[in-house]
């Protein structure tokens, strides 16, 4: 049998497998968009330059937004959470903004990591550490998509349908084309036929996930919390942390529009604590309500 480093080094590799696919394709169109349609197959200069302009526009943001979701480290529970000893953990919690418990109701704590964890905090097995406002990992970016990079995320998805988009109506007229033979096949028409395929079934695939997304945004939800309701002290609540459509959007978004189309981070809170709305009546929650209250 293999050591066991030996594996983890192995399983590290081919997480990277899906994204090396993902840049292949990524840069092969530019490749074939480029080179293959605009400087082989497009006749007129003026389409020709607003073409390239229009692409390269939507191509460096989603690259932008795709590789700050890749490289962005994961928001970890800070060191306040920690708790050696779990004889004390339902008498240390009290004092803590932490009301979400596990389905039995005991005090959501992670053994690996050795910390209470936070609201909306799971503890992820690829990366091996627990994340903040975890949504889900993400093979295509072989990172965790939580509080950190969430925004990235959704812009990665938005920015690549546009980038999709784009591909695809500008070169669905070449397409028809080489199709029916009006244009004579040259080495552009294999690059070309692919291409607005692949684009047309990339941008639907994506436009779907990206769709799904706003809507788990505007609910305030994670992937996570969609698949499995949140369980509070007085019971599950699957609209446990939403607060409304606008305050909903500007925990992720931030309340800067002008920031809202880049892949900057502005959204509101440190992922540690999040506002519940009172469902369930919850002591804590109430006292931390009036807190906050007060201080406004």
């Amino acid at each position: 049998m293999a050591p066991s480093y030996v594996v983890k080094f192995c399983k590290r590799i081919l997480n990277w497998v899906p994204v090396v696919f993902i840049n292949l394709v990524v840069f092969w169109s530019y490749y074939a968009y480029v080179v293959e349609l605009c400087v082989y197959t497009i006749p007129e200069d003026a389409e020709r330059i607003s073409y390239l302009v229009l692409f390269h526009v939507f191509f460096f943001l989603f690259i932008w937004s795709y590789w700050k979701t890749i490289c962005s480290t994961p928001a970890c529970p800070s060191n306040s959470f920690g708790l050696p000893k779990q004889a004390l953990l339902k008498k240390v919690v009290l004092e803590m903004p932490v009301y979400t418990r596990t389905a039995g109701g005991a005090v959501r704590y992670c053994d690996f990591c050795q910390v209470i964890k936070p609201d909306r905090c799971h503890h992820c097995s690829t990366c091996e550490t627990c994340v903040l406002k975890m949504d889900h990992h993400c093979p295509w970016v072989n990172n965790c998509v939580g509080f950190s990079n969430y925004k990235f995320f959704v812009l990665f998805l938005g920015y690549g349908a546009l980038y999709c988009l784009v591909i695809s109506a500008t070169v669905v007229q070449y397409f028809i084309m080489f199709w029916t033979k009006i244009l004579t096949d040259t080495h552009a028409k294999f690059h070309i036929l692919f291409l607005f395929l692949v684009a047309a079934m990339f941008f639907l695939s994506i436009l779907c996930l990206f769709s799904y997304h706003l809507w788990l945004i505007g609910q305030n939800r994670t992937t996570n919390e969609a698949m499995r309701a949140p369980v509070f002290r007085g019971g599950p609540d699957k609209s446990g942390f939403s607060l409304g459509f606008g305050r909903n959007f500007a925990e992720v978004f931030g309340d800067r529009k002008r920031l809202w189309l880049f892949p900057v981070f502005s959204g509101l809170g440190d992922g540690h604590t999040f506002v519940t709305r009172l469902v369930h009546i919850d002591p804590e929650q109430v006292n931390q309500i009036l807190q906050q209250n007060g201080k406004t």
